[in-house]
């Protein structure tokens, strides 16, 4: 927490670490004496290409990093301009400005600065020195209104490609308070946006939420098959390897949604006696998978949270803490190779395809051996076969039985 210019207004900058590709989002926070005075979270990436002194083109992604300032950012007020301005240590710096107006604001001046001088970050560059790209982009937002827009907004300002996503704006704040009443971006009104991946050759796809019930229904294809894991300091502490299919059912409208990996981020924690997976992309804000230990010998999924924005721009939000779902040996994996349906609620099933976890005791990184759910059906199939052996069984000694009789007093009607 840092004073900013304005007097009395204080900003409060949180960084939200999304996985291992490295994608942060920022909260950022201005307050006055009313409140809240200016409200900004967000992702965003920059790719840049330079020249290097072996006459090849390099290119490189940045996001945020871990380690940011924010010297310079501001409330304003009807007079001066409202500012958030963010310091990638010495190489890179971002600023965006807000200009308050009788009935909305502007928001306008996107400068992205890099000083390809920093070896680290560029290395081999030829042309040495500060850089400066900015964004001739002009929104204009209603007063007490907050701006949103969870697609991806591209700019391709050569050498420069910034993205932005997960967006949630609102300048000139009313009354200390974030209003209620929301303006979404033109993206975010069709379902055809991908979050950015950062440091991923994987092919970046588009994702959609399907409607099942149109005339002539398309079958929507199996899910990839992710990979995930979490870890406690240099210590891998939970693997989970899995294609995800969202089936949500609002308001009698179904709807299916395939996870990709690809375009998706992940985080997690590890407790000794529970665990954590989440995942989001420009369209899910969190799927947490929550793991609980039983008796100190087993493990099971008890809890499953998801909020996410439907085709329609409504948001979707559900979560169930009593479920008991893949069960297996503390020490060991669960595995599911077959399709499985989880039922958290009457909204919301998750289908899982190709499944292994394992969210304790993981060694080297690697799964240990897995308890198969086959072996539910078996347990199921074993006192259903012993029941209809026994049923043969029986049904063969009432026959011998009743064929004896028969015969017995055939012979005494002979005599």
């Amino acid at each position: 927490m840092c004073l900013s210019p304005v007097k009395g207004a204080k900003l409060i900058l949180i960084f939200l670490f999304l996985g291992a590709v490295q994608s942060n989002a920022l909260i950022v926070n201005l307050t006055d004496s009313k409140g809240t005075c200016l409200y900004a979270e967000w992702e965003m990436n920059f790719t840049i290409t330079y020249e290097t002194t072996n006459q090849t083109n390099k290119t490189i992604t940045i996001a945020v990093p871990d380690k940011a300032t924010h010297d310079g950012s501001s409330c304003g007020d009807d007079r001066n301009s409202a500012k958030i301005m963010i310091q990638f240590g010495f190489a890179v710096s971002w600023a965006v400005n807000f200009t308050k107006e009788a009935s909305h604001y502007s928001i306008h001046d996107i400068v992205l600065s890099y000083n390809t001088s920093d070896s680290t970050v560029f290395p081999g560059a030829v042309a040495k020195g500060v850089h400066t790209v900015k964004n001739p982009e002009n929104f204009k937002v209603p007063l007490d209104v907050i701006f949103k827009c969870n697609s991806v907004l591209t700019y391709n300002l050569t050498p420069v490609v910034q993205k932005y996503w997960g967006i949630h704006l609102q300048a000139f704040v009313q009354n200390g308070t974030v209003s209620k009443n929301e303006q979404v971006c033109e993206e975010d009104k069709t379902p055809t946006t991908v979050a950015p991946i950062i440091h991923t050759t994987a092919p970046s796809t588009t994702t959609t939420l399907t409607p099942t019930s149109t005339p002539t229904p398309t079958p929507t294809p199996t899910p990839t098959v992710g990979n995930y894991s979490i870890r406690n300091g240099n210590t891998t502490c939970l693997l989970a390897t899995m294609g995800l299919q969202l089936n949500i059912t609002e308001e009698k409208v179904p709807f299916i949604f395939n996870i990709n990996p690809a375009t998706t981020n992940f985080t997690g924690s590890c407790q000794p006696q529970s665990a954590q997976l989440r995942l989001n992309n420009s369209q899910i804000k969190y799927l947490d998978f929550i793991f609980a230990v039983k008796n100190e010998k087993r493990f099971y999924l008890k809890e499953v949270n998801v909020y996410m924005y439907l085709a329609n721009g409504s948001a979707f939000n559900i979560s169930n803490k009593n479920l008991s779902f893949w069960d297996a040996p503390l020490g060991s994996s669960y595995m599911c190779n077959k399709e499985q349906v989880l039922s958290v609620s009457r909204a919301f099933q998750i289908n899982t395809f190709n499944l292994k976890v394992q969210p304790f005791n993981v060694t080297k990184g690697q799964y240990s051996t897995a308890q198969d759910c086959s072996a539910d059906e078996d347990n199921f199939l074993v006192p259903i076969a012993v029941g209809a052996a026994l049923g043969g069984v029986l049904i063969l000694v009432l026959l011998a039985y009743f064929i004896g009789l028969k015969r017995h007093h055939t012979g005494y009607e002979q005599f």
